[in-house]
């Protein structure tokens, strides 16, 4: 079942199932951020950036930016 990225808990492991359209995703893209990518929740920081994990690549992700991102559990 589809749920967002800024409710995934630290710890996490998902798989990122839709992005959002225009520039922002065309960035996720090019970081390596796709669908069917699996990535993983390092660290939720104050102020709710999420620390993703993928190719052992740290991406920093902002609440907003995240609340555009669907995921599913693995």
């Amino acid at each position: 079942m589809p749920m967002l990225l800024s409710t995934v808990r630290k710890g996490s492991r998902v798989r990122i199932a839709g992005l959002p359209l225009g520039d922002m995703r065309s960035q996720l893209i090019r970081l390596g951020l796709m669908e069917g990518t699996v990535v993983e929740c390092l660290e939720r920081l104050p102020g709710g950036t999420l620390v993703l994990l993928h190719s052992r690549q740290e991406v920093a992700v902002s609440t907003e930016l995240a609340a555009s991102i669907t995921v599913s559990s693995l």
